[in-house]
């Protein structure tokens, strides 16, 4: 464990509608650089439980599919024909759908560190997915190896 390295990141959002997708790949690279770590393990996990960190393709028709697909799985719909449609809200709050979503496409990836780089696939890109936006949010990025 001699050669073991840590490093610590955060990365803040303000996202200003309620639901979108930003690709952070390039910020988790740098995060890489920083660290030194030449060879490891890069872990980056959204912070709140209303927003998400995944992998995939950067395509933007890819990305309104999965806006509408999440929003046919969960509508943000706080009330259905004027009874509440979801028990969270009872609490006041209306963002349950945005649990949901966040559960379906999960709260952190994990990816290779080889030679100082991500390792991915041709296409591969890290997201954070918001889906209660409209304020301030973070996602941390932790990297072990050496």
């Amino acid at each position: 464990m001699d050669g073991m390295k840590h490093h610590r990141q955060e990365l803040w959002f303000d996202v200003p509608q309620r639901r979108g997708f930003v690709n952070i790949k390039r910020q988790v690279q740098q995060a890489v650089d920083d660290s030194g770590n030449r060879e490891g393990l890069c872990l980056v996990n959204a912070m709140h439980i209303t927003a998400s960190v995944f992998i995939n393709d950067a395509e933007d028709g890819l990305l309104s599919d999965y806006d509408r697909w999440l929003e046919e799985l969960a509508p943000h719909a706080p009330e259905l024909d004027g009874i509440g449609h979801y028990r969270h809200n009872d609490t006041g709050e209306d963002n349950a759908d945005a649990h949901l979503k966040r559960q379906i496409m999960g709260r952190e990836v994990m990816v290779a560190v080889t030679g100082g780089k991500l390792d991915f696939g041709p296409w591969e890109q890290i997201f954070y997915g918001e889906f209660d936006g409209r304020r301030r949010k973070r996602a941390l990025i932790k990297i072990i190896g050496e």
